[in-house]
C-alpha cells in the first residue's frame, strides 16, 4: 500500500472537519431507505440540513413510514414501500441507506446504477463477497459514496488522532480497545426482528463494534493482516429465542505495519463496575494515549498526564451529514468513502470469522483487493 493511498485510507488529515458552505444553496433532493431507530435519527438531521430537501422516504412498515412522512412534512415527501421505486424517483439526487445490514450492499449497488449520491450506514456489508461486489459496482462511477462512520467527524477525536499521527507519544506499537455494555440489545426493540440474526446483522462485531475497530485502524494508519480469538453466546443463550449473535468475545489483531491490537466486546459488564463502556488505549514508544479522555500519559514515573483536546459540545452526526452534502457540492471524495468503509467492515468480518472458526484468519483469504 503506497503512502498516498495509506494517508487517504487512514486519515492523515485528521485535525479538522470540512467547513460547511455558508449559503443554503444548492439544495439536493434527498431520499431515505429505512426509517427505524437509526433512520429516524438520520432523517431528523437531514431535515435540519440547509442543503437538503427530503423528497422521498421508504420503509416496509407502515407505522414507520407515516412517522417519517410526519417528520419531513415540511418537504411533503413521497412515500414508498419498495426501495426500487424510490431509486426511480427523479427528484431523488442523494439517497441515505439505513435498512438492516444485510440489505446495504444490494441497495447500494442499485443506487449506484441509478446514478444517486449515496450515504450508506455502517457496516458497508456483512460478508467479504458482498463488499467485493459493491466495490466492483462502484468502480468508475463519479457520484459521492459516503459510509456512516460518524466517529471520524468528532472534532475532539480528530484532534487526538492528529496528535498521535504527529508523534506526540512516539511510534504506535500496540492498542487495547473494548466495547462493553451493561445489558443486551432490547429484545422487544424495533430492530429485534433482524438484529439478533447474525445472517442479517453480521453479528455484533460487524453491526456494532465496527465503529471501534475503525478508530483503531485510523490510529494505526493501517489495517490488520490477521486475527485470532474466541467468543460465543455466553450469557444470553437462545435469548431471545432463535438468537444467533454473540454476546462476548476476545480478539487479537496483527497489523500489516506490526502494530498489535487486543479487542473485547461483552453485553454483561455491570454498570457499577468501573472501566466499562467504550475504551481505546493507544500504546506508543513514549507513553499511552487514552483516546476517550483525550489524554496522553507519558511513560516517565514523574510525568504528568497531558490533555490533548478539550471536550467539544457538538453533533457529530450533523457534522458527518454536512460533510456528505459538501462533497456533493464540491465534487470531492469524503474521507469515509467506500474504500474506508470496506476496510472497516472487512476488519470486523475477519475478527468474526476468527472467533467463529476458532483459528487464525488472514486478510488475504477474504479475497478483496483494496
Amino acid at each position: 500500500m503506497n503512502e498516498l493511498r495509506r494517508n487517504f485510507l487512514f486519515g492523515s488529515l485528521a485535525a479538522t472537519v470540512l467547513p460547511r458552505h455558508a449559503l443554503a444553496e444548492p439544495v439536493y433532493g434527498t431520499g431515505i431507505i429505512g426509517v427505524g431507530n437509526r433512520g429516524t435519527s438520520l432523517l431528523k438531521t437531514i431535515v435540519a440540513d440547509p442543503n437538503a430537501r427530503v423528497t422521498a422516504v421508504c420503509d416496509i412498515k407502515p407505522d414507520r413510514l407515516d412517522r417519517a412522512a410526519s417528520i419531513a412534512s415540511r418537504d411533503n415527501p413521497k412515500t414508498y414501500n419498495d426501495y426500487r421505486k424510490l431509486l426511480e424517483d427523479k427528484s431523488v439526487e442523494a439517497v441515505f441507506i439505513s435498512a438492516p445490514c444485510d440489505l446495504h450492499v444490494e441497495m447500494a449497488i442499485a443506487a449506484l446504477r441509478a446514478g444517486k449520491h449515496i450515504y450508506c450506514e455502517k457496516p458497508l456489508g456483512i460478508t467479504a463477497k458482498s463488499i467485493r461486489d459493491v466495490l466492483r459496482a462502484a468502480k468508475g462511477t463519479n457520484t459521492v459514496f459516503m459510509v456512516g462512520h460518524q466517529r471520524r467527524s468528532d472534532t475532539q477525536l480528530r484532534q487526538v488522532i492528529a496528535k498521535i499521527h504527529e508523534g506526540i507519544a512516539g511510534k504506535v506499537i500496540m492498542m487495547k480497545a473494548q466495547r462493553h455494555s451493561s445489558g443486551d440489545f432490547a429484545h422487544d426493540g424495533q430492530s429485534a426482528d433482524w438484529l439478533f440474526d447474525a445472517s442479517r446483522s453480521g453479528d455484533v462485531i460487524v453491526e456494532n463494534a465496527v465503529h471501534n475497530l475503525d478508530v483503531c485502524n485510523w490510529a494505526a494508519r493501517n489495517r490488520p493482516d490477521q486475527a485470532a480469538g474466541f467468543g460465543g453466546t455466553l450469557l444470553y443463550v437462545n435469548d431471545p429465542p432463535g438468537r444467533t449473535i454473540t454476546d462476548g468475545y476476545t480478539l487479537s489483531y496483527d497489523y500489516a505495519n506490526g502494530v498489535k491490537l487486543s479487542f473485547t466486546q461483552v453485553a454483561f459488564h455491570p454498570s457499577s463496575l468501573p472501566f466499562g463502556g467504550q475504551q481505546t488505549h493507544i500504546y506508543c514508544t513514549e507513553g499511552v494515549v487514552d483516546v476517550e479522555s483525550a489524554t496522553f500519559h507519558p511513560r516517565g514515573r514523574q510525568s504528568k498526564p497531558v490533555v490533548l483536546a478539550e471536550e467539544i459540545n457538538e453533533n457529530r452526526e450533523r457534522n458527518h451529514i454536512g460533510m456528505f452534502y459538501d462533497c456533493i457540492r464540491r465534487g470531492t471524495k469524503p474521507e469515509t468513502d467506500i474504500t474506508q468503509g470496506a476496510v472497516a467492515a472487512l476488519t470486523s468480518i475477519m475478527g468474526r470469522e476468527a472467533y467463529k472458526q476458532k483459528r487464525v484468519v488472514t486478510w488475504k483469504e477474504l479475497g478483496v483487493e483494496i
